[in-house]
Order: structure tokens, then sequence, then C-alpha cells
């Protein structure tokens, strides 16, 4: 049920301008713990259905919500957690 809410809020921010400057196919993830300041990374969609990117989102949906003035996902992390996370989904 968790996943199909953080799915429907990924959805709904991709709806956004946020698309007018991603790539089609691509999202705008913004990462880091510092509230003040995230780096933003284009991903790709099907990062969506990989189960380690899921929990990501997961926590991301428990602390922030999917609502975010930046327009896009914002995920709490390190950004070298979310490297390595991601670095293992490429490929597949």
């Amino acid at each position: 049920m968790a996943l199909m809410r953080g799915l429907l809020g990924a959805k709904k921010i991709l709806s956004r301008s946020v698309m007018a400057t991603t790539p089609k196919g691509f999202l705008a993830v913004y990462v880091g713990e510092d509230q003040v300041q995230k780096k933003r990374y284009i991903v790709p969609v099907s990062y969506l259905s990989q189960p380690l990117f899921q929990a990501l989102l997961s926590k991301s949906e428990e602390e922030f919500g999917f609502d975010h003035p930046m327009g896009g996902l914002t995920i709490p992390c390190p950004e070298d957690t979310f490297i390595n996370v991601t670095s293992g989904l490429k490929g597949r």
C-alpha cells in the first residue's frame, strides 16, 4: 500500500513543470541531508520499479511526504549512499 502511494506521489510530481526541464523518461531527484541545499540528479523513470530505489522513496515519504516546493522527489540520505544505490541499478 505504501509503495502504491509512493508511486502515485511520484506520478503527481512528474506532471508538474519539472518535466519541461528533464528529458522524457527521466525525473528530477533532490538528494542530501541538508534542509537548505540538496543536489539535483536526473534519473531514469525505470528506477521507480527497482526495490532499492523504492526503499529510498519509502524513507523519503516517511520523512517529507511527496509535495515539495522544488518540484521533484526529495531523498533525505547522504549523496554517497544515493550514488552507491543508483550505481547498482545501472544496466537493469
